[in-house]
């Protein structure tokens, strides 16, 4: 039921408050209540109870009149991603918010590890996503891209991978691929994700954070052959799952185990997997391939050094399987993202 103001159709509902003035709605919603069946009627105007926001419907997105949020830092994209803004960082930077609250989705990947210097496939960098539950408000916020390891020689461990940061969300570098050499270095380290074993060592832990969901996932079992066998590595971890294991191949081969699978994610309008694990290395042949998403691949021996991870994926480097000077692949670099609506 409505009441008539001056003889027009202009009517204030007497159910729930909203007021129709010449066809346009003005309502008090929750963004739930809202997206839930409001008039998508171009020109409807609503307070956003939710975000304390006045917005109007422009016939595809709902835009802010209210309280309108600006911010600023690493590479800003407004075309990408329809109604949203996508700031990139591939290196240190400072996320500014100079008016307005807005809750914000976010990706940190930190930077992934490098494969040891004899088979161990590095793992990845932690991988943490979401929305912050607390909008964010005027303000800096510190942004911190981890660097990945860098190559070993054949008797070093995997170097880890740095922490990838965002205001209050860290995410774990990536622990380094164990190397053939004796009993200490044949592990791999843990990390964000684990970095694979060489020999008959047992792979990294992952998810060092000890976040929920896990950042990041382990890295594998290496491998050896019976007589007159070569050892390999198991692949390191990546945040889409576990590194595999390195095997016997027969006949004195063996197999390094391939890194395991990054993780996918649309935050920039486009589906990406980054953070793939490091292939582990092996004898002459049979080296595991990077995991998707940037992983490196295992080296072989006597003479094929690791593959690098791909850069700002925070991917694992390859094992690496070259007796003498630089034989791992290094770690990729970091990546944060934060994308919000406009």
């Amino acid at each position: 039921m409505g009441i008539q103001i001056n003889g027009t159709n202009d009517t204030i509902s007497a159910a729930d408050g909203s007021l129709e003035v010449g066809g346009f709605t003005f309502e008090n919603k929750t963004t739930a209540q809202r997206n839930a069946g409001v008039s998508t009627a171009i020109g409807a105007v609503i307070y956003n109870s939710t975000d304390n926001v006045v917005q109007v419907y422009t016939g595809t997105k709902w835009d802010q009149l209210s309280n309108t949020f600006i911010a600023s830092g690493g590479t800003l994209d407004t075309t990408s991603r329809s109604g949203y803004n996508v700031h990139t960082f591939t290196s240190p930077g400072t996320f500014t918010v100079s008016a307005g609250n807005k809750d914000i989705e976010y990706l940190v990947i930190a930077g992934g590890a490098s494969g040891g210097g004899i088979y161990g496939g590095g793992g990845a960098g932690g991988y943490r996503t979401g929305t912050l539950p607390v909008s964010v408000s005027p303000g800096s916020y510190t942004v911190t891209v981890g660097a990945g390891g860098a190559s070993v020689t054949a008797t070093s461990k995997g170097s880890a991978g740095s922490n990838s940061v965002f205001g209050t969300i860290t995410s774990s570098g990536g622990g380094g691929g164990g190397s053939n050499s004796n009993a200490p270095l044949l592990p791999g380290n843990p990390g964000g994700s684990g970095g694979g074993a060489s020999r008959n060592g047992t792979g990294g832990t992952g998810n060092s954070g000890g976040y929920t969901p896990s950042e990041g996932n382990n890295g594998a079992t290496g491998g050896i052959a019976g007589p007159p066998g070569y050892d390999c590595g198991g692949g390191g971890g990546g945040a889409g799952g576990a590194g595999s294991n390195g095997t016997d191949g027969g006949g004195g081969a063996t197999v390094g185990g391939p890194g395991g699978n990054g993780q996918a994610s649309s935050i920039t309008g486009t589906s990406v997997t980054r953070a793939g694990g490091g292939g582990g290395g092996a004898g002459p042949t049979g080296a595991g391939s990077g995991g998707p998403g940037g992983g490196g691949n295992g080296g072989s021996w006597p003479g094929t050094p690791g593959t690098a991870a791909t850069a700002n994926t925070g991917s694992g480097g390859g094992g690496g399987g070259n007796p003498s000077g630089p034989s791992s692949g290094a770690g990729g670099s970091g990546i944060v993202i934060i994308a919000y609506q406009v």
